[in-house]
């Protein structure tokens, strides 16, 4: 990897998409690009607090018992995944979806370029994401990658990477659609990261109802002593105690 310094973090805030309809759209206002990237460069993970209202996130999980909205249902069980299972949506994705998934990407963008010229490689995103995913088209990636995931008493997510293809977005984002305490018990995110020459590093991501986490897919760079170096990282799912959980992913490149 290369041993260049990180780039300046820009002063300016973006700002997330907010319209929608029904109480079920992102709220309007700042997103704290430069606390959300000094977080990441910090911690390896940074969280939006409120991200989705109460109703949105409802809304949401009830969206799990229907059919209408997904292209395919995953048992984790039956891969070796864990247990507990999600399911993908399908275009055209519902509309609260769709606006997260535009409007969350352009900061996110800006942050995973100057990863990538801190770690040396060639690779630039675009700054809208339907740019991206046109990208993503031209590699045969046209599968929606966005998913609804369920946890039951004694489900589990084991540590992994949601990588789908050749094109991979660095970034992604988990939103927690149902209350800790209230809804459920247990069931905390979970990160490692694989450090060269060192131990591996937990972080465990405490999240309320509509909070969402932001989180390297694959890798994230960080300063050392001689420079930047790349680490490698991944996520899960402890065990559930108790109720049952919802989670949102969303995740940018799309599946081959």
């Amino acid at each position: 990897p290369a041993a260049a310094a990180l780039p300046p973090v820009p002063p300016a805030q973006a700002r997330v998409v907010g319209a929608g309809d029904g109480g079920m759209s992102a709220p309007a206002g700042a997103f704290d690009a430069a606390r959300i990237e000094a977080d990441l460069e910090a911690h390896g993970c940074a969280v939006i607090e409120g991200l989705l209202a109460p109703e949105s996130c409802r809304h949401l999980a009830a969206l799990y018992a229907a059919d209408t909205p997904f292209r395919s249902r995953v048992v984790m069980a039956r891969h070796g995944f864990g247990r507990g299972e999600y399911r993908y949506f399908a275009y055209p994705l519902p509309e609260l979806v769709g606006q997260l998934r535009a409007g969350l990407y352009p900061p996110l963008a800006a942050i995973a370029n100057r990863w990538h010229a801190a770690l040396g490689v060639d690779v630039r995103f675009p700054a809208r994401h339907d740019g991206f995913l046109a990208r993503c088209r031209a590699a045969g990636q046209t599968r929606p990658t966005p998913l609804l995931l369920q946890y039951l008493p004694g489900d589990f997510n084991c540590l992994h990477q949601d990588l789908y293809g050749e094109h991979v977005f660095p970034l992604q984002v988990a939103v927690l659609l149902s209350a800790p305490g209230q809804d459920f018990a247990g069931g905390e995110l979970v990160l490692t990261e694989q450090r060269p020459r060192q131990q591996s590093r937990v972080e465990v991501v405490p999240l309320r109802q509509g909070d969402a986490a932001v989180f390297p897919v694959r890798h994230r760079p960080v300063r050392g002593p001689r420079g930047v170096h790349r680490v490698t990282v991944r996520h899960g799912v402890s065990r559930l105690r108790a109720g049952r959980r919802h989670a949102l992913g969303v995740i940018f490149h799309d599946a081959g």
